[in-house]
């Protein structure tokens, strides 16, 4: 048997497992990269970083990737993957039936609105939903939080655990939560965030909010190419965890005013096309007219068209709207 058919028989669980000694693994942890499932996702250049040649750096990527489906697969064997794929529940009936069933895994969906909007909660909720059984629109696992605004509430998990039946002291203990400070740290902590995932079997990754501090510290027209830059970087690396680990990927984004708008919708998500190529669902939050009703409209999706859909906000998290709200 050749070299390269003993390799491929071989399936790798961790770095060690590779054969490339406690210096080597000491240098990938610290670029980030944990697991086998993460080094088979970078690149050569970014192991360079870590002062590994180019040959050794494309033999590392190359055995990790053995443990990856094959890069060609037929139109009828892509279906069987796309089996594979999950979708947790929001909490409203309208909302998952404007998403098709649900917020789907392996992919970004991007919720972005006007403060109070409702992005917040909605994320809330998803730590508590991610938690219930599949057979209630849950995934069974955790949730890896990422907050960026201090908008995540203990109090609120409590509220919404206990309305959908879980004991909030158990609900607590599987939302794994991380504050970043600068948009540097947000980044460090998705970079480092794979031994994490796949130790507590986090099935939901939440960025709330993902542009606040690239907004607050890349100021002006001679800032926006490297912001943009490492906002892409920071989405392709959290796809890269959604798809290795078939996890949900969820971002909330702040948006911004066009005063010479004149006709068409003046308010626009923050990350102009970086963000919008790199999100592959989008949903406008909105206020209505009236107390604890929201209006989700989906933007874009590469297989859904547009629609709008109805939610309310209340103590007890995400729920259906009934005759009595109004949806105006």
């Amino acid at each position: 048997m050749s070299e390269g058919a003993a390799l491929e028989k071989k399936r790798y669980e961790c770095l060690e497992d590779l054969e490339i000694g406690s210096a080597m693994s000491k240098k990938l942890r610290e670029l980030g990269l944990h697991t086998v499932e993460n080094l088979a996702m970078t690149t050569p250049k970014e192991l360079e970083q870590a002062g590994i040649n180019k040959k050794s750096a494309k033999n590392l990527i190359q055995k990790a990737r053995l443990c990856m489906p094959l890069p060609f697969i037929r139109g009828d064997e892509l279906v069987k993957m796309r089996q594979n794929i999950l979708r947790l529940t929001t909490g409203s009936n309208m909302l998952d039936k404007l998403l098709d069933g649900g917020i789907e895994s392996q992919s970004i969906t991007e919720f972005y609105g006007e403060y109070g909007s409702g992005k917040s909660q909605i994320c809330h909720q998803l730590c508590v939903n991610v938690q219930l059984p599949l057979e209630q629109g849950g995934l069974d696992g955790a949730a890896l939080y990422i907050d960026t605004e201090n908008t995540f509430r203990t109090e609120r998990i409590f509220q919404m655990a206990k309305n959908v039946g879980l004991d909030p002291e158990e609900a607590i203990k599987n939302i794994i939560f991380a504050e970043a400070f600068t948009s540097d740290h947000q980044m460090f902590l998705l970079e480092n965030a794979d031994k994490v995932i796949k130790e507590n079997k986090v099935r939901l990754i939440i960025v709330d909010s993902l542009t606040s501090h690239f907004r607050s510290e890349y100021i002006g027209r001679e800032m926006l190419a490297e912001r943009q830059q490492k906002l892409n970087k920071h989405m392709h690396r959290l796809i890269k965890l959604a798809r290795g680990f078939n996890a949900v990927a969820v971002v909330t984004n702040q948006v911004m005013s066009k005063p010479d708008v004149f006709f068409g919708d003046a308010i626009h998500p923050v990350g102009g096309h970086i963000v919008a190529h790199t999100s592959h669902t989008r949903v406008f939050l909105r206020k209505s007219a009236r107390g604890p009703v929201r209006i989700a409209r989906l933007v874009s999706s590469p297989r859904l068209p547009e629609g709008e859909g109805v939610f309310k906000i209340t103590e007890r998290g995400i729920e259906n709207v009934n005759e009595n709200d109004s949806e105006n």
